[in-house]
């Protein structure tokens, strides 16, 4: 295993971590059922971004990052070097 390969499986540990943490943070948008057939009024203008969409924004960044690390794991360990 080349050193890139030990860097990319650490930022994809990492990244994972991350993610997971990420994603418990959040809070649910709804409350199931009911949400879905009574719905919320949500406001369309926004000011400032929020914790919520703030927490969605890194955890967008987060699973771009894991799947662009595990992309080229992937391919780098069908390619290896001759």
């Amino acid at each position: 295993m080349s050193g890139f390969q030990v860097f990319l499986t650490a930022v994809q540990f990492i990244s994972a971590i991350i993610l997971i943490v990420l994603v418990m943070l959040q809070t649910t948008k709804s409350e199931g059922l009911t949400g879905t057939i009574g719905g919320k009024a949500s406001a369309t203008f926004k000011g400032k971004p929020g914790l919520d969409e703030k927490l969605a924004n890194l955890t967008k960044w987060a699973a771009i990052g894991f799947a662009a690390a595990s992309a080229l794991l992937y391919y780098l360990s069908i390619h290896p070097k001759a």
